[in-house]
């Protein structure tokens, strides 16, 4: 008999397709001191969907490292010689996202590097390692982050913000025509005013939140600025909803800021 044919061989086949893999965020680092560069480019370079395209000592070489490679973030220091950081903002947030990583916490600078554009605002020694590649990442998405020390200024800046309304719509316009009897009237509205806040009951975390839910942040920009899940901000704006007898954000804010028909600041 003849032998029988060798069966064919078979053919190899995948279980699962290959993911693809996702594109690297690109960064560029500026920072005056190499010791600092060197380590940020080493620790997120590790990373395996972050890369560090470019350097920079000062901000004329973050602005030429940024025009030149296009990266999706820009970690940048605010005291560097030469061009500094604040000054070099303006040139870079139209490139790039612009994530502040300094050790300059003054409340004053933090507040100028937000108004000039900057995305969020990391102080050195505030942060883990996890949180910063966490924070390079959220950028990318459009998410804030800032460690305690800038979002302790940006709420200081919103209290300021707050009180200067209120002195404006109390007080007179021409400050040299305030007489005895004007004060004499103004004192018990404020007075009132403090009481009715401390009458919200609203805890120092909660009074926190609704600062910076009345400063217009979402959610998330709220859970990344005081470092606590969204679902931890959701339950702490449930409570104080609740003691601000609102429904609603804009509701709420109206009442804690003294803006609402008929009401002082904090009123529940």
């Amino acid at each position: 008999m003849p032998n029988d044919p060798a069966p064919p061989t078979p053919r190899p086949f995948a279980l699962f397709p290959t993911a693809p893999q996702p594109t690297p965020v690109r960064i560029v680092v500026a920072d005056d001191n190499p010791v600092v560069r060197a380590g940020l480019t080493a620790l997120l370079s590790g990373r395996e969907d972050i890369t560090v395209v470019a350097q920079a000592a000062d901000g004329r070489e973050a602005y030429e490292a940024a025009h030149r490679h296009r990266p999706d973030v820009i970690l940048l220091d605010v005291r560097m010689p030469g061009v500094d950081g604040i000054s070099a903002l303006p040139y870079l947030v139209p490139i790039a996202p612009v994530l502040m990583l300094t050790y300059s916490g003054e409340p004053e600078i933090v507040q100028e590097a937000l108004r000039r554009g900057a995305h969020g605002y990391l102080v050195h020694g505030e942060f883990t390692t996890d949180q910063l590649v966490v924070a390079v990442r959220d950028t990318v998405q459009g998410r804030t982050h800032l460690t305690p020390t800038a979002a302790g200024a940006v709420l200081t800046q919103l209290r300021e913000s707050s009180a200067t309304a209120h002195e404006a719509a109390e007080l007179p316009t021409a400050v040299s025509t305030i007489s005895p009897q004007t004060l004499s009237r103004l004192q018990p509205v404020v007075g009132q005013s403090l009481l009715d806040r401390s009458r919200s009951q609203l805890s120092a975390r909660e009074a926190e939140i609704m600062d910076l839910i009345a400063s217009g942040m979402n959610n998330q920009q709220i859970a990344a600025a005081c470092f606590i899940s969204e679902k931890t901000v959701k339950n702490h704006i449930n409570r104080i909803f609740a003691k601000l007898h609102s429904t609603s954000r804009s509701e709420a804010a109206a009442k804690w800021l003294g803006t609402a028909p008929g009401s002082s600041r904090g009123v529940g």
